[in-house]
């Protein structure tokens, strides 16, 4: 190799080093716990277990001040499985 010149694989892996990581989304956690565990979980469940844990959320575009009905909570398993989702996806 030349002076000054620099190897391609060096650039490669120097440039994966910085790829930032892939954003995950409610869709990406749903599946893996339906994969997983067999059953489904409401989006508002896993909002309501990042929101327990600290994590940032995204203001929603149609939010409501008032919910039409009461808000359920999900049963201990489910908060189990969406948190055992977000460490798979390295959330936490």
């Amino acid at each position: 190799m030349g002076e000054g010149k620099v190897a391609l694989d060096n650039i490669a892996k120097k440039t994966e080093a910085y790829k930032p990581k892939e954003q995950v989304t409610y869709k990406m956690i749903k599946e893996y716990i339906e994969a997983k565990y067999g059953f489904k979980v409401r989006t508002a469940y896993i909002a309501e277990v990042k929101r327990s844990l600290g994590l940032p959320m995204y203001d929603a575009p149609n939010a409501v001040e008032e919910l039409k009905q009461p808000r359920k909570h999900p049963t201990a398993e489910k908060v189990e499985a969406i948190k055992d989702a977000l460490k798979h996806f390295e959330v936490i």
